[in-house]
């Protein structure tokens, strides 16, 4: 019997019209599908494929242990989160050495900040996987903007929300277009950062790009709610241009 294959497999920004049509071949001939999730909730990233893979599948939700209830700085953060993917790798080889193929869905682009790397990483060398790469949420967030991210030579920074205050303020003064991501309840030290850097004014706030529920505000103007972890700030570029 000849083992079968991992595909990390990326879905772009969430509007299944911007998946490749690669992704959208191997979704619907798919057998076996992983997909990561938090307990009680169906996932983002499988919400994207409903109607594209076969009634047949087997699914495999991947439930993460912990996201935001105890801080990263806890030791248990990482070995919760260790565990739950070495296990997760483990099932996703026996599968593969059955010879199966499985399918695992991933938000945006694998290889940028998506939880598939932890599985890649754990699985290269072991099974033959194969990275389905895609457009990323960043993409689908500026885009919905409507106005070009970057001129000339402007310098882009991409940061996390989670990053401390006065490194977020720092990177954001340093640079000419930003992107800052996993917003969520660091909504207001983003806020904060953003205006220490002076660029408060000209930043916006994408939550759910390219999905049906999309809003694109400027965040000057933005109400003061609960603010989605997966939501993008954007600060566009202001440099050369003809």
């Amino acid at each position: 019997m000849s083992a079968g294959k991992i595909y990390g497999v990326g879905l772009g920004p969430g509007d299944p019209d911007l998946m490749s049509v690669r992704a959208d071949r191997l979704l619907r001939n798919a057998r076996h599908v992983a997909f990561f999730r938090k307990p009680g909730r169906s996932g983002q990233a499988r919400k994207i494929v409903n109607g594209m893979i076969p009634e047949d599948a087997i699914e495999f939700p991947m439930e993460y242990p912990v996201t935001t209830e105890i801080p990263l700085s806890d030791p248990r953060y990482n070995e919760l989160l260790s565990a739950f993917y070495k296990d997760c790798a483990a099932r996703l080889k026996a599968l593969s050495d059955q010879g199966e193929d499985v399918i695992v869905l991933c938000e945006g682009d694998p290889f940028f900040y998506g939880s598939f790397m932890h599985l890649y990483n754990r699985l290269r060398g072991e099974v033959n996987v194969d990275v389905v790469p895609a457009i990323t949420g960043m993409s689908g967030a500026w885009t919905a903007t409507g106005d070009p991210i970057t001129w000339g030579d402007d310098v882009l920074t991409i940061l996390m929300g989670t990053l401390p205050e006065e490194d977020l303020a720092q990177r954001m003064a340093q640079t000419d277009a930003l992107v800052v991501m996993k917003i969520g309840r660091n909504i207001n030290k983003v806020k904060r950062a953003l205006q220490k850097a002076g660029v408060y004014e000209r930043a916006w706030i994408v939550e759910y790009a390219q999905m049906p529920n999309q809003t694109v505000t400027k965040l000057s103007e933005a109400c003061d709610k609960v603010t989605p972890y997966f939501s993008i700030i954007i600060v566009h570029g202001q440099g050369r241009r003809p």
